[in-house]
């Protein structure tokens, strides 16, 4: 097996595991399962934010699954780990089981290591990401 196919294959793995099983998530939250709303009480979130998390679960694993749309790949990856790292600081805040603040963080490593192993189709290109950002300012993005 070439170091490519074998790159895409973990590429793969990671994204199903990781950000594509965040469908589940969007369904259950959208569908306002009672598991859902008593697990958004507990940590001190209203109902309804559910229904919010519900939407961007879905919309972000769609996004980050299909092909095309990089830009909106970056934002959906970058979604996933506000939503875990919040999840994590929320379990932790309340002194949940340990179990209840790895979790988040272990789909976190499945997140970044579907980010870092993803193919140049799915990766902006470098002109992309700099839009309107002069190379040589303060604020340039690095390519």
């Amino acid at each position: 097996m070439s170091r490519t196919s074998l790159k895409n294959a973990a590429f793969w793995v990671a994204t199903i595991f990781g950000p594509t099983s965040f469908v589940i998530g969007g369904v259950i939250n959208l569908l306002g399962s009672p598991e859902a709303v008593e697990g958004l009480r507990h940590l001190g979130y209203p109902a309804y934010f559910g229904v919010l998390l519900g939407a961007w679960k879905l919309s972000g694993a769609i996004a980050i699954t299909l092909p095309g749309f990089p830009r909106l790949k970056e934002w959906a990856y970058a979604g996933f780990f506000f939503d875990l790292t919040a999840a994590a600081i929320s379990h932790t805040a309340l002194n949940d089981s340990i179990i209840d603040i790895v979790a988040p963080l272990g789909f976190l490593a499945l997140v970044i290591a579907s980010y870092m192993l993803r193919p140049d189709s799915r990766r902006l290109s470098a002109g992309a990401r700099a839009i309107g950002v002069s190379p040589s300012g303060p604020l340039a993005f690095a390519a």
